[in-house]
This record gives C-alpha cells, structure tokens and sequence, in this order.
C-alpha cells in the first residue's frame, strides 16, 4: 500500500465543473464503495490534521455558453481525462446533484453524467456527497453559508487565501468531506 493517497474531488457542472486534489495519509479500509454509497453519517465534523492533507492542485474544466452541448460534453469528457491522468487519484469524490432550477438541473445531470462515465472508463472508485454533508463535514453546520465553508477549505489546507474560483474551492471541500469521512470510519 502506498504511504499516501490522493482524493480527486468533483463539481459537477456543464458551464464549468471545479476539481480539487489533495493526498492524505493511505488507510487500509477506504470509505468509497465505487458506487457511490458511504456509511458515513457523522454530525459532528472530523477532527483533520492539518499536516496530513497536502493540496495537489485545483481548478475548473469550463465550456463556452454558445458551444453546442454535445461539444461541450466532449469538452468535458477529454479534459477530465487529462485532469486525471496529471493527478493520478487513487478515489474520487463527487457533489451530489442538487434540484433548484430544473433547466440548469438537466444540464448538471449531464455533466454529472460524462463525470460518472470517465470514472467507469477509468476504474476509479467514487462516492458522491450532499451539499449539507460537505457543510457539516467542513464546519459542523449542514446549512453553513458558502464563504465559512471556503474558510474551512483554506483552514485545513493551511492556505492564506481562499481557493478562487468557487467551483474549485466547492471541489476542494468534496474531497475534504472524502478524506473526513474516511477518518470518521476508521476511528
């Protein structure tokens, strides 16, 4: 077993979707089941040392609003690939898909869709996380608002800046609930 791993974190989106990768100490018995179920159910947020956790890297894949979407979702396809083959995580970690407008909610689905497909060609495990488990995780509130979350994400990354832009920093919280939730399991 490698000394570390790393944690690929997702948010999905056909506009642009944000990625986040950080390496934390290996354990024996990860969370990810690869189809996206999780046992953890934790209330509290997970005690994380901030030394273990080690940002990799961030940012977003976007795709042009006038692009037609079979282009766009191409576009996603192959610069995900790339993403992945430059990071090399060992799990990923996906925002769970959140109904509020049922437009933009079709075109999430099918970002969401290329993601859980470049997986499969990949044979990476995932798990996906809510909106309220990512909040709760990082700061012990499942309805945080979005700027103490981003506060916690450059907390625990020992950053003195927030990740910008928010679709990054969002994936940089996904993979930091991964990372929690895999600490919460085994203790």
């Amino acid at each position: 077993m490698a000394d570390r791993e790393r944690i690929l974190g997702l948010d999905p989106g056909l506009a642009i979707l944000g990625f986040g990768a950080i390496s934390v100490p290996a354990v024996g018995d990860p969370v990810f089941g690869g189809d996206g179920s999780l046992g953890w159910r934790s209330s509290d947020p997970v005690a994380i040392d901030p030394v273990a956790i080690e940002l990799i890297d961030f940012g977003i894949i976007a795709t042009p609003a006038g692009q037609p979407i079979g282009d766009r979702l191409v576009t996603l396809h192959d610069d995900l690939h790339a993403v992945i083959d430059q990071i090399e995580p060992d799990r990923v970690a996906i925002e769970k898909l959140f109904f509020y407008r049922m437009g933009n909610t079709i075109a999430v689905a099918q970002a969401r869709g290329v993601v859980l497909l470049v997986l499969a060609q990949r044979q990476l495990p995932w798990v996906e996380f809510t909106p309220a488990q990512i909040k709760q995780a990082l700061t012990g509130y499942g309805n945080a608002k979005k700027p103490e979350v981003q506060a916690a994400v450059a907390r625990e990354l020992n950053l003195t800046t927030l990740p910008k832009p928010d679709d990054a920093a969002d994936a940089l919280a996904v993979a930091i609930a991964a990372w929690g939730a895999e600490a919460a399991n085994r203790g």
